[in-house]
């Protein structure tokens, strides 16, 4: 695995740097790194704990770090700059318009959702969400974010591979059940709601 030779020669300033440039825009394989840190852990070569905390620290201030450049910069920076980093406009519209319906629970969400996970703060600091109740979601998504990847690479051993590919499939199954469900609870709470007027 690539990134475990990466993760070895920058150790955990390699892990903070990869996570926390993800955090705010720049696409990086910020869940590889930390499953590889996680991995070596547990071959004995560094602390999981130490890995966590690194990871933790990285992610949640890279978010906080994202939000305040939507917050400033606003939907022009992101007009003006996001192909450059996979953010088209119609794609821009389909984020603000769920962190707009959904923000905290979509802060959380988007932590494990490939594409939402680097713009989860821009686009949090863009629809102008306050901070405070910004930073607790976003600091609950990067524990659990965190924590499952950093479990699965420091139980993993020689079968690293195999079960991030397992997981991966199965985590974005669950997700998107979990939206469904959620959408389903939405749309009936409005039926219900239009009922009763």
């Amino acid at each position: 695995m690539e990134m475990l030779g990466a993760v070895d020669r920058f150790g955990y300033a390699g892990v903070a740097t990869i996570v926390f440039v993800e955090s705010f825009g720049i696409p990086a394989p910020g869940e590889t790194a930390i499953i590889a840190a996680a991995a070596y852990a547990g071959r004995g070569h560094f602390n999981i704990f130490a890995v966590a905390v690194t990871a933790f620290l990285a992610a949640a201030v890279g978010d906080s770090v994202g939000y305040w450049i939507g917050r400033r910069g606003g939907r022009p920076l992101l007009t003006r700059f996001g192909r450059y980093v996979r953010l088209t406009p119609p794609r821009l519209e389909k984020f603000e318009a769920f962190m707009t319906r959904h923000g905290p629970k979509m802060v959380v969400v988007a932590r494990f959702v490939e594409g939402l996970r680097q713009f989860n703060g821009v686009v949090a600091g863009t629809t102008r969400m306050p901070f405070p109740r910004f930073l607790l979601w976003n600091v609950l998504g990067a524990a659990l974010w965190v924590g499952c990847w950093s479990t699965v690479g420091y139980f993993a051993g020689n079968h690293l591979e195999e079960i991030t590919t397992t997981i991966s499939r199965y985590l974005v199954v669950a997700i998107a059940a979990a939206v469904v469900l959620l959408l389903a609870y939405i749309w009936n709470r409005r039926r219900r709601r239009r009922a009763k007027i």
